[in-house]
């Protein structure tokens, strides 16, 4: 399989190129040259595959002939060794907890595979690889633990300062060993920025084999179709779910976007933002106005430019009409957002995190327009790590914080604070290098 990038469909990569060097040097992102509907004999035995069974055929089907079968067996076992289940809490809504992973978050997913297929492709190279990768909450804590103690790597993860949450911040900044963090004085949208700058600096990039883990990352995206196939065959036979999907980077839904064309019956999808909502504006308007992020309590959700519609847009062929017909759009602010959180506690005993409460109301709305759909909620990270805004509305001692995350509160915090200049992280990587 060839990758391309979404700027220039001619230019034509291999998937080591286009997994460790991320991006194209022309800026776009790389995207799977063929996306082919998986075979007949796929849909007769889906629904009892193991999750980890059916993850290996999607992954086959979009990468082909990449990584032999056996050898992406082996990547798609170790990564994926926990569930996804679907908790049906109302007639027609339903949530897809995606926490269940080492670090409580939906990343688990793309940070396992995607470390596990980088440490593949390099096996024969004799050179460190520097992750570097932007996080506006759970990737950095779901990067950090997937490559943590990784041989041959090096990860360096930049967040922006008051930007993530208390235990989002100690799961990122309290490994040490071959894991970094940068505090930026800026937003997600600077982090994003200056690690784009760094591998656009083509000399710079392959001086220091810089790699990301970021959603602009191909590898990161192919493990998140696996739980759309999952959540779908947990419902009734033939539902077609409509998926609602809290959305920052947008990698999630472009994820979602894969399983439907790898031949996955869905409805429709939702985006569900918070008030950063410049795709719910592109749906309504046909026109993409990315802005600063605003701070929010749904705090991975802060991205004001997107990375993943470039892929969106590929993916429909830069046409307005036909994203909309698959895609609609809800943004949803915080006074909303913390009201839900206790409605959904109190009406259906429910505990949803503050992205989740995001997607509720978007479903909420979409079942008043289309009263006959089952909606599907992705829930993205366990509420514990939201502790602050969780306790505030449901109250102190209601939410039960998992052992893995309750045992860094006392961890101390390892982090270097930096102005938003690609400059300066330029500057600390050939320091920390040494190159």
């Amino acid at each position: 399989m060839q990758f391309y990038s979404t700027n220039n469909p001619d230019l034509r990569v291999d998937l080591k190129e286009a997994v460790i060097r991320s991006l194209p040097a022309d800026n776009g992102l790389y995207m799977p040259e063929t996306i082919t509907p998986l075979p007949q004999s796929f849909w007769e035995n889906w629904k009892t595959m193991s999750l980890a069974e059916m993850g290996f055929h999607i992954a086959h089907q979009i990468l082909g002939d990449s990584i032999p079968a056996d050898d992406l067996k082996t990547i798609v076992n170790d990564a994926i060794t926990f569930d996804a289940p679907v908790v049906n809490i109302e007639k027609q809504v339903s949530i897809l907890e995606l926490f269940h992973g080492p670090t409580l978050a939906f990343k688990d997913f793309g940070a396992r595979f995607m470390a596990r297929t980088m440490a593949y492709l390099t096996q024969d190279d004799d050179k460190e690889l520097t992750v570097l990768v932007a996080t506006s909450g759970d990737t950095g804590g779901a990067v950090a633990s997937a490559f943590h103690k990784v041989a041959g790597t090096r990860v360096i993860i930049l967040y922006p300062k008051g930007g993530v949450s208390d235990l989002q911040e100690k799961q990122l900044t309290t490994l040490g060993e071959n894991i970094s963090a940068l505090e930026v004085e800026g937003t997600f949208d600077d982090c994003q920025a200056m690690v784009k700058a760094c591998f656009l600096n083509r000399e710079f990039s392959l001086k220091h084999n810089l790699t990301s883990a970021n959603s602009i990352n191909i590898s990161r995206l192919i493990p998140q179709a696996f739980y759309y196939f999952h959540a779908a065959r947990q419902l009734e036979a033939g539902v077609e779910p409509t998926f609602v999907i809290p959305s920052g980077n947008f990698g999630n839904l472009t994820a979602g976007l894969l399983a439907q064309r790898l031949g996955l019956p869905i409805a429709h999808f939702v985006a569900a933002t918070n008030i950063n909502d410049v795709i719910p504006q592109y749906l309504a308007e046909g026109e993409y106005k990315p802005r600063p992020s605003e701070a929010t309590i749904s705090n991975a959700m802060d991205v004001g430019a997107p990375s993943n519609f470039a892929r969106m847009k590929d993916l429909f062929g830069d046409n307005w009409e036909a994203m909309r017909e698959h895609i609609s759009g809800v943004a949803v602010d915080d006074d909303e957002t913390r009201t839900t959180i206790r409605e959904v506690k109190e009406t259906t005993g429910y505990t949803i995190d503050p992205h989740g409460a995001v997607g509720y109301v978007a479903a909420k709305l979409w079942l008043q327009a289309s009263p006959e759909s089952h909606t599907v909620i992705l829930e993205t990270a366990h509420p514990s790590k939201f502790l602050n805004v969780m306790e505030k509305e449901l109250g102190t001692g209601q939410i039960d914080v998992p052992e893995r995350l309750a045992c860094l509160a006392n961890a101390t915090k390892q982090a270097k604070l930096i102005t938003p200049d690609t400059a300066e992280l330029e500057a600390y990587i050939e320091q920390t290098t040494g190159l």
